[in-house]
């Protein structure tokens, strides 16, 4: 009983993620990039990477650009989207392109963003044990 007690609490803590090394980051595949490729004039980028972590690792989160499918993104992974100016909606949800259980859950997430020519800006998905998946800003 004290063994399943102590062991708890580890098992928690496994199922947040953590960001992942630099050397650890893949990119997205082509065929998983489904917008927002081409550069912008007056534009910026948006960032965007997912944790390394236990909580749905065998599925792709859809990663939202003004509600519209940009990208399937798996843990590790990174891609970059070309947006133009003004004021944008980030998200992170459920993939439309899944059919399996991982597209049966429920998952929306949402930022505004703020795009100015020539920025870049930098966001995490991230998994908690608690909270369950959210997208933040990378501070510089």
């Amino acid at each position: 009983m004290r063994l399943i007690l102590a062991a708890l609490p580890l098992l928690l803590v496994g199922c947040s993620s953590w960001k992942p090394a630099s050397e650890y980051i893949r990119s997205v595949p082509a065929e998983r990039l489904l917008g927002y490729q081409q550069t912008q004039d007056w534009g910026g980028r948006i960032d965007v990477t997912r944790d390394f972590g236990g909580m749905g690792s065998g599925c792709y989160i859809a990663v939202l650009v003004d509600r519209q499918l940009a990208a399937r993104i798996g843990v590790g992974e990174q891609a970059s989207f070309q947006v133009p100016l003004g004021t944008r909606v980030l998200g992170i949800g459920i993939d439309p392109l899944d059919d399996t259980l991982c597209g049966k859950g429920r998952l929306r997430r949402e930022l505004v963003v703020k795009v100015e020519e020539g920025s870049r800006q930098q966001f995490r998905i991230i998994s908690q044990n608690r909270g369950g998946f959210d997208i933040l800003a990378v501070e510089p």
